[in-house]
């Protein structure tokens, strides 16, 4: 997965992110100062929210914030080692890393929305999915419906045309029963 985000404007970002927050275990400035010195690395970083949903993650959190200070997510896996972390994301530099940062006010700060993807592994909410499945499936219906009305609208001119008062009285039938559905 390429991001869309440069490499220059993620190294940037932690940079300026490192300077303003004090994080609550320094392995973690490590890590990240780690990841800004490998433009290959910071190809593969992608900033996200509910990152526990990713494959390979690192969730890393100020001091400023009552959450974990450090947790590192791979295939259902979790550990607080950050020396665990580093060796994974050393050894396995062709995989995407998913970092969420948890800090007072994030969502309100440009240089936290400018880098912030969207998350492509969040599970999909069934009950959102079923409704706009329906949704969906209604307008379809719509549609076929009023395609039937002009094609027999067309089909009941073309009977008085031809003087056919038998395919008339047939296909007037149709159309009224499928108006009738508009009620």
């Amino acid at each position: 997965m390429n991001s869309a985000i440069p490499v220059m404007e993620k190294r940037d970002f932690l940079k300026w992110f490192l300077e303003k927050y004090q994080l609550k275990r320094r392995e973690c400035a490590w890590l990240l100062n780690f990841l800004m010195s490998d433009d290959i690395l910071m190809e593969r970083v992608h900033f996200v929210e509910q990152a526990e949903h990713c494959p390979k993650a690192l969730m890393i959190s100020a001091n400023d914030v009552d959450q974990v200070p450090f947790a590192f997510h791979k295939n259902q896996h979790v550990t607080m080692d950050a020396e665990k972390s580093f060796h994974d994301i050393r050894l396995n530099r062709n995989e995407d890393i998913f970092i969420q940062l948890n800090f007072r006010e994030k969502h309100t700060l440009p240089q936290y929305a400018a880098v912030l993807e969207e998350n492509p592994y969040l599970p999909v909410n069934v009950e959102e999915e079923t409704v706009n499945g329906l949704l969906a499936e209604l307008v379809l219906d719509e549609a076929v419906r009023k395609q039937q009305l002009k094609t027999l609208e067309e089909q009941i001119d073309a009977a008085l045309e031809n003087k056919n008062r038998d395919a008339f009285n047939t296909l007037s039938k149709r159309y009224s029963e499928l108006k009738a559905l508009d009620s």
